[in-house]
């Protein structure tokens, strides 16, 4: 596998973009988010992740999201999306192009222009799409990169 290891300084960050996987925005304010459902330390790891989250991601507030899920985050509009405790990704391989942020191993899909990164090599895959007005992307990444390496426990070495 490849890797690319992204730092703090913005001139080493990549221009990559994500998109967002909400899928509507509903009537009362919340947007839709498909919730995640993980098992044993998938969701132990997901339960210590998800309080310690930011009330804001590029200035932007957190906002509710449908169904309510204690799995799942959400932050502005355009809406940035974080589900913590995914499957693992199906473009997940052995010649994956992955990139450190933080010492936290990423998945861009797709490979030629990443839209949706997933953090692995942890207990619990951690998905989060930036939609492409929040540039650069890695910088969300790097204060997401910080709370998964803190309470997201990694897998034996070698294994993602």
């Amino acid at each position: 596998m490849r890797a690319w290891v992204l730092e703090r300084a913005a001139g080493r960050v990549p221009a990559v973009v994500l998109a967002t996987v909400v899928l509507a925005l509903s009537g009362c304010g919340a947007v839709r988010v498909p919730a995640t459902e993980p098992e044993g330390p998938a969701a132990a790891a997901c339960r210590t992740l998800m309080p310690g989250l930011p009330g804001t991601l590029y200035e932007q507030e957190r906002v509710e999201v449908e169904p309510d899920s204690e799995f799942v985050a959400a932050w502005g509009s355009p809406t940035i999306a974080l589900r913590c405790g995914v499957p693992r990704p199906e473009g997940l391989r052995p010649d994956s192009e992955l990139f450190v942020v933080n010492d936290i191993t990423w998945l861009g899909e797709p490979a030629e222009r990443p839209t949706l990164f997933t953090a692995v090599g942890r207990e619990a895959y951690v998905e989060v799409s930036i939609p492409q007005a929040y540039q650069p992307p890695a910088l969300g990444l790097v204060a997401l990169s910080e709370l998964v390496a803190q309470d997201v426990p990694a897998l034996p070495a070698g294994e993602l």
